[in-house]
């Protein structure tokens, strides 16, 4: 995560209200994208794609053509649709080699073998085909317009931009040299309309995959990619996870997804005695311990394909009230990603993420597109033989934790999510809270102070670094809670706000039909808008 981005305090979040449908996101431009879908006839899966397109060009920091993306559908069935986009690392992938160069784990940036082929397109083909109503070209064509003509950049773009200078294939984006100023991204207008044209094949066998081709080959004996592995398809449906939680039921995707951490946490959470003021230090120690007996043997247990625990009673039952239970937690060893969610009168609601994992992902860029590549494959393992190694074909862990809530019949209460890499658990974790069991709307909600877990440098080591997890506070809104954790054990850090803390998103569908929804004010320029 790009912790630097931001250290002003956010302003009050509003809960917005429509009747027909919602869209929020990160970026005022992609809401109101995905809006006029809606207000012209579109349902919610068509209004998250123009809401998503627009944000693959304006937030390329965030987010883009170049990572991963899942999301969950809910579709007035009682089991939400799960999408699985996430890329698979190239058939060179050698971890062998790496241990050789005395690597102990992946490269965080800079280097081709932290790139997965990008599965984000094949999710968004994946999507329309499924539940589209719309051409991909209409949907598309405001984020072409605004990456032909230009946009204006945002806040948040204008610092990371600056440190692109000397990058190649980032030259677009150098233009972004202060709020307002207009950026052009011609190759990401071209892709998208070829995408539009064409699907998949303009992507993965047009001029992104001919570039990645041959950036798997820089100074390699083995190439990291072959064609074979751009053709192999990317997008997944798979069983979501769910659990119980405060009389309803929490979905989220399933492993490599760390989804598991927000459904494990929110069903330990359920067993204990929240108080009933979040402002009450009990309430974070109560949820910050929920947290770590969720999420403290993650990086033994998360891998694509792996069963999530289901020993929430177990895990509980070793949470007190006045003390920081001790746990075992691993001494091994700033990313950036968006969310987005769509809601409908028809009952189709969207919960989307979608990632380049550290800011601009990997630093590298495919230079005739400028299309920025993530750096996903940093969640691989190289201790041999984990389940989660570094391999040829495979997927590594992801934070990435898309949510929907639904009534115990099965009706739709809310989809949100938030980016913030390991924290994202967290942070949903007591949005869940502040919902479901002390009854807040949207905005004083995702408004709401904050902690998180977590004392890494890169934001995607909460449970590798060589410190144990400790909560960071929201110093701006949680100082409340700061001398109640440390009286209880924990070692805590106080933080001013910022993108740290997540950029939450949701919306709600009140008992009468009502869409409320609320974009996160720590975005800045975050909107959550309707019809």
């Amino acid at each position: 995560m790009n912790r630097a981005a931001s250290t002003a305090a956010p302003t009050a979040a509003s809960t917005r209200y429509a009747s027909r449908g919602m869209v929020a996101s990160v970026d005022h431009l992609a809401t109101a994208a995905g809006v006029d879908v809606l207000a012209h006839g579109g349902n919610a899966v068509d209004a998250a794609l123009a809401t998503h397109a627009v944000l693959a060009v304006t937030a390329p920091h965030l987010c883009g053509l170049g990572g991963d993306l899942f999301a969950l559908v809910h579709d007035g069935s009682a089991a939400p649709a799960a999408l699985d986009a996430s890329g698979r690392a190239g058939s060179g992938a050698d971890p062998d080699r790496l241990r050789a160069e005395g690597a102990t784990r992946m490269p965080f940036q800079g280097d081709v073998r932290s790139v997965p082929v990008p599965g984000c397109v094949d999710g968004l083909v994946a999507l329309h085909e499924r539940y589209g109503t719309r051409p991909l070209a209409d949907l598309f064509a405001r984020a072409v317009q605004l990456a032909d003509d230009g946009f204006p950049a945002s806040p948040l773009l204008v610092r990371p931009a600056a440190r692109l200078v000397g990058t190649v294939g980032a030259t677009d984006l150098l233009a972004a040299t202060h709020a307002g100023a207009r950026v052009r991204r011609p190759g990401v207008a071209r892709t998208l309309r070829g995408i539009a044209a064409r699907g998949r094949d303009a992507f993965y066998g047009g001029e992104l995959g001919e570039g990645l081709l041959a950036l798997g080959a820089v100074d390699r004996d083995v190439p990291e990619f072959v064609a074979g592995d751009l053709e192999r398809l990317l997008a997944d449906w798979v069983a979501p996870v769910s659990a119980p939680a405060w009389g309803h039921v929490v979905w989220s995707t399933p492993p490599a997804s760390s989804g598991y951490l927000v459904t494990l946490g929110a069903a330990i959470a359920d067993g204990l005695d929240l108080p009933d003021d979040p402002a009450d230090p009990l309430w974070a120690h109560l949820l910050v311990e929920a947290a770590r007996a969720a999420g403290h043997d993650r990086p033994d247990v998360l891998a694509e394909g792996a069963a999530p625990p289901d020993d929430a009673a177990a895990r509980r039952a070793g949470i007190a009230p006045d003390v920081r239970a001790p746990r075992p937690e691993p001494v091994q060893r700033d990313g950036d990603t968006t969310y987005l969610c769509a809601a409908d009168g028809g009952g189709l609601a969207v919960s989307l993420i979608q990632s380049n994992a550290a800011g601009f992902g990997s630093g590298l860029f495919e230079p005739r597109t400028g299309i920025n590549l993530q750096n996903r494959g940093y969640g691989f393992s190289l201790v041999p033989g984990h389940r989660a190694e570094y391999g040829p074909g495979r997927r590594p862990p992801h934070t990435l934790a898309p949510v929907v809530v639904t009534r115990p019949d099965g009706a739709l209460r809310a989809v949100l999510g938030t980016m913030g890499g390991d924290a994202q658990p967290q942070v949903l974790l007591q949005l869940l809270a502040r919902m479901l069991r002390g009854g807040e709307d949207a905005g004083a909600a995702v408004d709401g102070p904050r902690w998180r877990l977590g004392s890494g440098a890169t934001g995607f080591d909460t449970w590798t670094a060589d410190v144990a997890a400790a909560p960071t506070v929201e110093v701006e809104h949680g100082a409340r809670w700061s001398d109640g954790l440390r009286a209880r054990g924990h070692v805590v850090v106080d933080e001013p706000a910022g993108v740290g803390f997540g950029h939450a998103h949701a919306i709600e569908v009140t008992a009468d039909g009502t869409f409320a929804g609320a974009a996160d004010p720590r975005a800045r320029v975050g909107a959550a808008s309707g019809v």
